[in-house]
């Protein structure tokens, strides 16, 4: 399993999400593959945004290496799940899906936590709410690998 986490800038939300998304594939020893894209290419070659790296050093993450960068058409057939953050990531990914089978794989993060609800990740990009963002993220993340879990994949 080959999962794409997507935000807008790609230093805030999506690092964290991988980073959480990462560390529980090593614990649980899962055979999966996940890295982070934005929508923009406003922050391409950056590292994460501090506050994001220090709030996920407090819970045990090193997100540090991650490396910003825009989401690409070649993603689109590479990943099996791409997780956007919010609404807007959603509608500027499937803008880029040439076929069905590739919006198929586009899904709202936090539809895993609240399903059908289309719930949007908020961005502490300027609230600086990291800690809140960090909280939700690990609990969509854990219904995420318990459903994906389920389905054996």
């Amino acid at each position: 399993m080959k999962i794409l986490m997507v935000c807008l800038g790609n230093i805030c939300r999506s690092p964290i999400a991988q980073g959480i998304l990462e560390s529980k594939i090593a614990r649980l020893g899962l055979p999966w593959q996940v890295d982070s894209a934005g929508t923009s290419g406003w922050h391409d070659g950056e590292g994460p945004d501090l506050r994001a790296v220090e709030l996920c050093k407090t819970r045990g993450l090193d997100i540090s290496r991650q490396v910003s960068r825009k989401l690409t058409a070649k993603d689109l057939d590479h990943y099996d799940l791409i997780l956007a953050m919010d609404s807007s990531n959603y509608q500027e990914i499937t803008a880029i899906c040439h076929t069905q089978t590739q919006r198929n794989k586009v899904r709202l993060i936090l539809n895993y936590l609240y399903p059908n609800k289309n719930m949007a990740v908020p961005d502490p990009y300027y609230n600086g709410r990291f800690g809140e963002v960090y909280d939700l993220l690990d609990e969509a993340i854990d219904s995420l690998v318990d459903s994906l879990s389920a389905a054996k994949i």
